[in-house]
């Protein structure tokens, strides 16, 4: 065992020892665990922090948009209305699919990024 280990193995049985795990929110329940197997082990630290920052990725964005404009096609009984969600949604799918392809998409990351950036500075309280 690495020196790191044992040492926060050692800190982790003196917080116990004094108490500092009882009353944890969620005491007693099962761990929610992530099922992350199709992503390679060692992004998967990033991608959680990412996403329980509040970070979605583009295609989720694009996903979500699409089903709305599914509904609201679904719903609309007019010919007019039933055209406007139909360019809408072929709209969104290049879109998609513009955004999947990778170089061309570095300025789509970076305004990715800096939303990422914003929200952490914000629960930070300006640093970042």
């Amino acid at each position: 065992m690495w020196l790191i280990d044992r040492l926060a193995e050692e800190h982790i049985r003196e917080a116990q020892a004094r108490g500092e795990f009882n009353n944890l929110p969620g005491a007693g329940r099962p761990l929610v665990l992530d099922n992350h197997a199709a992503v390679p082990e060692e992004l998967r630290a990033g991608y959680r922090l990412l996403r329980n920052s509040g970070y979605l990725a583009p295609e989720v964005l694009f996903y979500r948009e699409i089903s709305r404009a599914e509904q609201l096609l679904a719903l609309a009984r007019e010919p007019d209305r039933r055209s406007d969600c139909l360019q809408r949604i072929a709209s969104l799918v290049t879109s998609l699919n513009l955004a999947r392809r990778g170089p061309e998409n570095l300025q789509l990351q970076q305004v990715c990024f800096e939303k990422f950036r914003r929200r952490v500075r914000q629960r930070r309280g300006g640093y970042v």
